[in-house]
């Protein structure tokens, strides 16, 4: 038997979708049995319907082996990150090129997360053993080659919010990139994605496993037979600008996974977020009308004619 007080992280949450985060070794039948099975007390109440929304400081006792219990194994790695924003909700941060945000199937040790959390850990803001259901995570992710800006939540309701927002596109997301050849003004590219093993396509037709996906990008300067644009995503998919510009002609400089004359480093940052809130936003509605910006690295390089 364990007994648990639900804390601020874990209020608001069916019981089943808790204890799925929870009881990460115990099998989701098993956990439906265990319901039924009056395994679950809350206040001293059993409680079979997984749907029960937990509140803050509800007392739970749960009747399982010890093997299906979690064993806390978090270790602090490099803390190193470049802080753009950072409050008691959430933290913007420069993601440098070259590093993932989520561990890989290449058993990458060294990622962003881990870092983000790891200051949080030295700055006493995240203590992994008072937490059951949560971790500081990130609201969006980029991709090992791309930099800028990324959204990380210090607490669960943060995470929930900006998520909620982002599907809603109430946070405008821009980058800045520099593609092969020159193009002019300003327009909007709609397409059809599909992901593949190691890329994806693109196609003007809808298909079965396709998503929709679409941007809007403006020339800011050309110069050498190459273009310097910002971008503003309409969505969010894997691999979206590189594919689109690439569907159109215009890879992005470096990138040869689809299609750039030549390899070597990739030009594209996410250099801009605009908190364009429409609707209520709770504990982030301060955040609403902001907008954070960081200089693209490459941007000086290319106004000097030194890439």
């Amino acid at each position: 038997m364990k007994q648990i007080v639900i804390n601020k992280n874990d209020a608001g949450q069916r019981l089943d979708k808790f204890l799925m985060k929870y009881l990460v070794n115990l099998p989701h039948s098993m956990l439906y049995k265990s319901l039924r099975k009056n395994c679950v007390r809350i206040n001293g109440k059993h409680v079979r319907d997984g749907g029960f929304i937990l509140k803050e400081n509800d007392v739970l006792l749960l009747y399982l082996r010890d093997e299906f219990f979690p064993v806390t194994d978090f270790t602090a790695g490099n803390s190193d990150i470049d802080i753009v924003y950072e409050d008691e909700n959430i933290i913007l941060i420069n993601k440098p090129r070259g590093i993932v945000v989520h561990s890989d199937d290449r058993g990458t040790e060294d990622t962003l997360l881990l870092r983000m959390q790891s200051y949080l850990y030295e700055k006493g803001e995240y203590d992994p053993k008072s937490e059951q259901s949560f971790a500081p995570a990130f609201c969006n992710r980029l991709d090992r080659n791309t930099s800028g800006i990324i959204i990380g939540a210090k607490n669960a309701a943060a995470l929930r919010i900006i998520n909620e927002k982002i599907r809603n596109r109430e946070i405008r997301k821009f980058y800045m990139c520099i593609a092969e050849g020159e193009m002019s003004g300003n327009g909007e590219l709609s397409a059809h994605l599909t992901r593949g093993k190691k890329k994806v396509s693109v196609h003007d037709a809808e298909t079965d496993s396709s998503k929709p996906v679409k941007l809007k990008y403006n020339v800011l300067k050309t110069k050498n037979n190459l273009s310097l644009l910002e971008i503003e995503l309409e969505t969010g998919r894997t691999h979206q600008i590189r594919a689109q510009l690439a569907a159109k002609g215009h890879p992005l400089l470096g990138d040869r996974k689809y299609g750039a004359s030549d390899s070597g480093k990739m030009f594209l940052t996410s250099y801009k977020l605009k908190f364009d809130f429409a609707s209520d936003a709770g504990i982030l509605n301060y955040l609403s009308g902001k907008e954070f910006q960081i200089k693209a690295r490459f941007f000086q390089s290319f106004e000097d004619e030194k890439l």
